[in-house]
């Protein structure tokens, strides 16, 4: 069972505040570089060396869709 977080008397509401919802809007550095890390080893595992973090996000999703179309099973329609 997960361990309830209770705010120390006086922070209540900067608990409440401490949302994933808030943490994206906010973009800490330590998070955007972990993302940019994370993105770089996804495409490295499909074998895209000539992958940049500015590679427009259309190309991306082509790629992606082209994986997908190569491993559909019987046939997929390109």
């Amino acid at each position: 069972m997960p361990v309830l977080i209770v705010a120390k008397p006086g922070f209540e509401d900067k608990l409440k505040k401490r949302t994933l919802t808030n943490l994206y809007n906010e973009r800490p550095t330590w998070l955007a570089n972990i993302h940019r890390d994370l993105d770089a080893a996804v495409a490295k595992a499909y074998g895209w060396d000539d992958y940049t973090p500015e590679m427009p996000d259309d190309e991306i999703l082509r790629r992606l869709l082209a994986l997908n179309l190569e491993r559909a099973p019987n046939g997929a329609e390109k």
